[in-house]
Parts: C-alpha cells; sequence; structure tokens
C-alpha cells in the first residue's frame, strides 16, 4: 500500500513533467485523452490514405530494458528522491510462488502505478519521436502498445514494417508478427482486392460499410463495434444470470443493468451506434426469458413480448437502450 501511494505521488510528478514532450498522437495513459480520440482521428485519416500498418509489442510492460528506461528517465526527471524510488521499483526482484527471488533488468512493476508513465517514456524515444523524424509526412497513433501508421502506398507500408522491426529490436523490444498486418482501406472508390481489408482498434472494427447520405448509398471506410467485443457484451449478460434471477423485480435489473449498458453506449455508440442493435436485441430476449420463467400466464414467448414490449412504450427510460432500440426487437 505504501508502495501504491508513493507510486502516484511519482506519477504525477513525473508525468506533468514530460506531458510537454509527448507526441500529439500518443493516446494512451494521459491526461484528456481517450481511446475515442484514437478512434475519432484513425477514421479521418483513414479517407485521406490507403493503407495502414497496424502493429503491436509483445509484452512491452514486461519486456522494458532498465538501462535505457532509466536513461531517458535521468535525462527528464530531476527530483532525486523520485529517481531513486524509480529504480529501486524497477529492479525490485520478482518473487515466485515457491518463495526464490528473480532479480529483474527488463520490465516495470506489474500492476504498478507509475508503470504506464514510464512505459510512454520509453515508447516516447523508441517509436513517437523516431517514426516523427523519419517520417514526418505520414500521420500515426499510438495506444500503449499497439499503434497505426498510415501509408499511401502497400510498398511504403512493408517497407516502414521491416525498419519498424529493426527500430523495436534495436530497444529490445519485439513486434508481435501474427498481431502486426497492412490493412487497405477499401472503400467504394478504391479498387483492387488485397488480403487483409479491416482491422480491429480498441473494439472498434475499421471495415467498408454501406452509408446513405441525403438518399445517395455509398461506401465508406470506417469504424463500428466488433464482432469480438459484441460476443464479449453478450457474455457478460449472460453471466449475471438475469435468466433464473426470478426474485428480482424488473426495476431491481434495471438497477444493475443501466449503469453497464450506460458505459457500452457511451463507448461503442459514438461511432455506428446501429452496429449496437444485436447487443440491445440480446438484452431484449434475457428480458423475455426472465418474464417467462417468472410469471405463468406469460410463460409463452408471444405473451411475454406483448408485456414486456407495452412496458417499453409506457416507460421508455426504465432501460438506457429502449429508447434506442426497436421494440420489435421483443416480437
Amino acid at each position: 500500500m505504501a508502495d501504491r501511494v508513493a507510486q502516484t505521488v511519482v506519477k504525477y510528478i513525473v508525468g506533468g513533467s514530460l506531458e510537454p514532450i509527448f507526441k500529439p498522437d500518443s493516446y494512451g495513459y494521459r491526461p484528456d485523452k481517450s481511446a475515442l480520440d484514437a478512434i475519432e482521428v484513425t477514421r479521418k485519416r483513414c479517407w485521406e490514405f490507403n493503407w495502414v500498418l497496424e502493429f503491436d509489442i509483445r509484452g512491452l510492460f514486461d519486456n522494458i530494458e532498465h538501462t535505457l528506461l532509466l536513461r531517458a528517465v535521468r535525462k527528464h526527471v530531476k527530483c532525486e528522491w523520485a529517481l531513486l524510488n524509480i529504480e529501486r521499483w524497477l529492479k525490485a526482484p520478482m518473487e515466485l510462488e515457491d518463495g526464490t527471488l528473480v532479480q529483474r533488468t527488463k520490465g516495470t512493476p506489474q500492476g504498478g502505478v507509475v508503470s504506464p508513465v514510464l512505459a510512454n517514456l520509453f515508447m516516447h524515444y523508441t517509436f513517437d519521436a523516431w517514426v516523427a523524424r523519419e517520417y514526418p509526412d505520414l500521420p500515426w497513433c499510438r495506444y500503449a502498445d499497439d499503434g497505426l501508421v498510415h501509408c499511401r502506398t502497400e510498398a511504403e507500408a512493408l517497407a516502414i514494417k521491416a525498419r519498424l522491426a529493426a527500430r523495436l529490436a534495436a530497444c529490445h523490444l519485439e513486434m508481435h508478427s501474427e498481431k502486426t498486418r497492412i490493412i487497405y482501406c477499401k472503400d467504394g472508390n478504391r479498387r483492387g482486392t488485397y488480403p487483409n481489408t479491416k482491422f480491429d482498434f480498441f473494439g472498434y472494427c475499421f471495415r467498408a460499410r454501406a452509408r446513405n447520405r441525403k438518399g445517395q448509398l455509398f461506401t465508406s471506410f470506417g469504424p463500428q463495434v466488433s464482432a469480438i467485443s459484441l460476443q464479449a457484451m453478450r457474455q457478460e449478460i449472460r453471466e449475471l444470470n438475469f435468466r433464473r434471477r426470478t426474485q428480482l423485480r424488473l426495476e431491481d435489473i434495471a438497477q444493475q443493468l443501466n449503469p453497464i449498458l450506460q458505459g457500452w453506449l457511451n463507448y461503442y455508440g459514438r461511432f455506428c451506434p446501429t452496429a449496437m442493435e444485436p447487443v440491445w436485441r440480446y438484452v431484449n430476449a434475457t428480458l423475455l426469458a426472465w418474464t417467462m420463467r417468472k410469471y405463468k400466464r406469460f410463460a409463452g414467448k408471444t405473451r411475454a413480448s406483448q408485456l414486456i414490449g407495452a412496458i417499453a412504450v409506457q416507460r421508455p427510460k426504465l432501460f438506457v437502450h429502449w429508447h434506442k432500440s426497436s421494440f420489435g426487437a421483443f416480437a
């Protein structure tokens, strides 16, 4: 507990002094920046650039080399006691399950409050400043160990991928081969074929999708909630097991469920909110199953649908998603 308090203090001291040097397109663990900001800027850049290099770093927090990190820390942090504590936290041995102590020469404190700040500093010199210097005309975006570089051609993306892999290796990091890909941002105006035409970024899937603007249909490349995120949300509803908790009232379910639904709506509903419809339908189906189990006179799906549908019309604000989805989902 004492270490967490001390790390929190150091985080604010060190973080405040480092903020001025960090690049605007570094979004992870920084004040007034979020994953949604990264998604927004990525959406705009995918309209301007045909290709994206999506990269991932294998085990970033576990593999940050102490010598390089401390060199950067000493360059920017002048508070002696903060420097002393950072070095102590980095070099603290790791205790295995059998009690054996293992000395560490790399990695930041697991779960440490100060770890994100240290990782951002390390990646500032490893990637952010490097790519801004070597490719000043190409926009990029990084959130912790995930990042994107927008490119004009496939050849340019391949060249940057090779150079970035070498750069990471020089800094004792490894590019995750399975999660690093080159994507063609194909839309209605971009011709040709390519194996990768979509990518997932922080719960959103960037892909071609049909849009309608002033009666004109066209295909745009942009973000919507990913299939993996939809599956995870349905699984979370399933694990709450409301279908069998017949001792609850409908208002009790709403009280427990609404904060979760509101969080999903705030995050995944920012871009292409209609893509959230499968989750809202699943929630409605869960409410129907609860109704049929709780009330014998509504054991049939049709009668249960009529009851919940009528409540949804009368009290559309009972569940946060009811005014966002079609009541036809109860049929």
